[in-house]
């Protein structure tokens, strides 16, 4: 069964601040089994911290050196002890049960940010802070509308995510959920 896309309005998309990284490592989390702990290069001075909960879908080898997209302006929150500063966006399947990373071309640029549809990353509002992501609400508005394409490309009601390399993209998973 589809999940229901949110009635959100014209334009939310944007103020969701999504950033190519790049991961510098993966390592499993020392206390939750499902946890890894990234060290993910968006474009800051230091790497970011973010853990994510892809154990059970692939390796550490599979996640590092990876050109991924980062949901940058999350709240930070502590994930079993660990301060996580972000989320890797990953497509799932619909038995949720296959979960890939979207992957930014090789040629994107750490802490370059995503677009949708031919709006040029220069020309999008301003992303949201992480204080107005929270209580706002804006990322339960835009996270229904995420989905993946026949040709598994990322994309927002239609609107292909966009890096200036290209299309973000999973590897297999057609017409799957975005989170």
């Amino acid at each position: 069964m589809a999940e229901e896309v949110v009635d959100a309005p014209d334009g939310v998309e944007q103020l969701v601040d999504l950033r190519v990284g790049r991961v510098l490592t993966a390592t499993k989390h020392e206390d939750a089994d499902k946890l890894y702990v990234e060290t993910v290069d968006v474009g800051e001075a230091e790497p970011r911290t973010i853990c994510s909960g892809l154990v059970p879908y692939m390796s550490a080898e599979d996640i590092e050196g990876k050109t991924v997209v980062v949901l940058a302006n999350l709240k930070s929150r502590n994930m079993q002890g660990v301060p996580s500063h972000g989320m890797l966006l990953a497509a799932s399947d619909a038995s949720h049960e296959k979960v890939e990373l979207l992957l930014a071309p090789d040629d994107a640029v750490p802490g370059e940010r995503v677009s949708f549809g031919d709006v040029a990353a220069a020309d999008m509002a301003e992303a949201h802070t992480e204080n107005q992501m929270k209580k706002k609400k804006t990322w339960e508005k835009v996270q229904p509308g995420l989905r993946t394409t026949d040709d598994c490309v990322a994309s927002y009601k239609d609107m292909p995510m966009m890096t200036s390399a290209g299309p973000v993209t999973c590897g297999s998973i057609k017409g799957g959920s975005i989170g």
